[in-house]
């Protein structure tokens, strides 16, 4: 991780996806949440004012130290208890099974192998836990496809990773979760905005 992705990039990060327009879908994802949970991709905390007062504890993972002291504000002011756990999505620390709920929000696009990932969150949860995602990715229209692909080679380079060809609702399913449900849409915007912004909002289950 370089000078730029330690220093600028989570507040970069922290600007751009704590935009007022995403708020109202985190909180519309957060709202089954309770007890104690998992949050992948912890980020800078942009969930933490969207969790409902059902929630006791979260687990957040997140590799980056000035996204986590970003966090700190929204941290202290959260009424559940919140603990750093691990750095790694591909490699969580945590036992097998113990959480009803696994939480993501624009980290399947950044980490560098989601297959992996997904599979630890299907390790972690409990049969019948839920995965709950939004993220950003491959948009279902070829025009805007043929400049994600174009586009995606720059956004890795300032996006610390980022890509906007992965399809979530896809890797879950390999990944052996079952999609409940997953909605699918643009961002409000200009049309050179589409290839940014094609979203993705559901919920995928581990059955057994």
């Amino acid at each position: 991780m370089g000078l730029y992705e330690k220093h600028v990039l989570p507040r970069v990060v922290d600007v751009t996806c704590g935009a007022a327009e995403l708020h109202e879908r985190r909180a519309e994802l957060c709202r089954p949440l309770a007890g104690r949970f998992l949050e992948l991709g912890f980020g800078s905390g942009l969930n933490l004012p969207h969790y409902p007062a059902s929630v006791d504890e979260v687990h957040g993972v997140e590799p980056n130290d000035l996204a986590w002291r970003l966090a700190q504000p929204r941290i202290q002011a959260c009424a559940a208890r919140v603990v750093r756990s691990g750095l790694d999505g591909e490699r969580l620390d945590e036992p097998d099974g113990p959480f009803d709920h696994v939480l993501v929000t624009f980290a399947l696009c950044t980490i560098p192998d989601p297959a992996a990932a997904l599979a630890e969150v299907r390790r972690v949860l409990r049969p019948g836990g839920r995965l709950h995602f939004l993220e950003h990715g491959l948009a279902p229209d070829e025009r805007v496809r043929r400049w994600q692909r174009r586009f995606e080679p720059v956004q890795r380079r300032l996006a610390g990773g980022c890509h906007l060809t992965r399809d979530p609702a896809a890797l879950s399913r390999a990944a052996g979760l079952s999609v409940e449900q997953v909605a699918r849409g643009y961002l409000p915007g200009p049309g050179f905005s589409k290839p940014f912004g094609f979203l993705y909002q559901g919920s995928a289950v581990r059955a057994g």
